[in-house]
């Protein structure tokens, strides 16, 4: 069905307030994904992984299979997720999720050097944390922007990156005044003490007059669950992510390590490591932009196609700081736009009517890559002593697969399809 003139009036006079009525949710989500299950094991296993190592004899694989390890349990939870806040919405998910997630990651601490609790505390932190992802939190910032949809979910995704860059000196802090196992609680308490109070005060569905027109153009358009696994769309986007998210997700836990081999000391690894975050906050405000004012698969070509180069760098013999930093940056600013890709294609190919269930579907391709990575590249390390063909795979996939997403088409024009 055609949209009508009432219908156009509203939505024309809702735009240009878009981020007026909708700024306190996007600053809600973006502290909520940047204290959540998406980048808090991410980003702080290399850090924990010498410690324990040190502490229990681990090898690097047995500590990064934990990356793994959550990766099965998101399978589950990030449907389980997705199903629950279409049924209930996002608002609850997400408030329980944070709460659980943060206590069961301060449980870490009480480690007694067994690799079962060590795993099935991992299992445990990604099913109860997968209202976290960015499953619940873009769910509801689509609800409340359509023109500038592509820059608000920029925002949200950018704490992500935001974490990033504080997460590894303030764990470094810690660690070296208190010991492994208070950062490990200390890295726990914060979405309790950050993401906890916003999210309360400020994470919600739109309400009054623009709840009325979101729930209006959500009914009118896109496509059921059904629907849209049945296209060639959805699997694409499914295939590509899951490939992009492994060339790009095994380099970043093992940045430390790959540095390490190239002779860089600690003090120098630990100044690059933290540009991953910096590039990525770039990566997602500036793809957000470009998402909303260029056919969102050619941004996604181009920019996830490019660290290629930058993994190739990275498995050379020898190279200097700006090489390294160079590299660091190119991974993390396609780091930055992967969430905001996956998010804006769902929205704008499938719509609303299903997003979270679908969302939390293609989710799990992508937690798939990223999640095996670690570990591969890991294995990879023990048997040739080195991280140079992890990092060639990289560069050789990354391109092929973010050419998948050329072959997407035109977007849908839903209004016209709905009964």
């Amino acid at each position: 069905m055609a949209t009508t003139s009432a219908d156009s009036i509203e939505i024309a006079r809702a735009e240009p307030g878009e981020f007026r009525r909708g700024w306190k949710v996007v600053t809600a989500a973006l502290i909520g994904i940047g204290c959540g299950l998406s980048p808090l094991p991410f980003y702080t296993m290399g850090v924990f992984a010498p410690h324990l190592i040190s502490s229990f004899g681990w090898s690097v694989a047995e500590v990064m299979a934990g990356l793994m390890i959550t990766t099965f349990a998101v399978v589950v939870g990030a449907p389980l997720a997705g199903a629950l806040s279409e049924k209930y919405g996002t608002r609850p998910v997400a408030l329980a999720s944070i709460v659980l997630f943060g206590l069961s990651f301060m449980s870490m601490a009480l480690l007694q050097g067994s690799l079962v609790q060590f795993y099935l505390t991992w299992g445990v932190i990604a099913l109860v944390g997968s209202g976290t992802l960015p499953i619940t939190f873009t769910r509801t910032v689509n609800s409340w922007f359509d023109k500038r949809r592509g820059i608000a979910l920029g925002l949200a995704m950018s704490g992500t990156g935001l974490f990033g860059i504080l997460c590894k000196p303030y764990l470094a802090w810690v660690i070296g005044n208190w010991g492994w196992r208070a950062g490990y609680a200390a890295i726990g308490a914060i979405p309790l003490v950050l993401a906890l109070p916003l999210a309360i005060a400020w994470f919600r569905e739109p309400s009054g007059a623009a709840r009325q027109h979101m729930t209006q153009a959500e009914k009118r358009t896109g496509l059921t669950r059904g629907e849209a696994l049945k296209g060639a769309r959805f699997w694409i986007i499914a295939l590509a992510m899951l490939i992009v998210s492994f060339a790009l997700g095994g380099p970043v836990p093992n940045l430390e390590g790959i540095l390490k081999d190239r002779g860089f000391d600690a003090a120098t690894a630990l100044s690059l490591t933290p540009l991953i975050g910096l590039s990525a906050i770039g990566g997602r405000i500036i793809g957000g932009l470009l998402l909303d004012r260029f056919w969102a698969p050619a941004v996604a070509f181009v920019i996830l196609g490019l660290p290629s180069l930058a993994c190739w760098l990275l498995s050379q013999g020898n190279y200097d700081v700006g090489t390294a930093a160079f590299a660091i940056l190119m991974i993390g600013f396609a780091l930055g736009i992967e969430y905001d890709v996956l998010a804006y294609l769902t929205s704008r190919y499938f719509g609303l009517k299903a997003y979270s269930g679908l969302y939390a579907i293609l989710y799990v391709f992508f937690a798939l890559g990223s999640g095996v990575a670690p570990l591969v590249f890991g294995r990879i390390k023990d048997v040739t002593h080195g991280y140079g063909p992890a990092l060639l795979t990289s560069a050789i996939a990354l391109p092929l697969a973010a050419a998948l997403f050329l072959l997407l088409g035109r977007y849908p024009r839903f209004e016209e399809d709905a009964a």
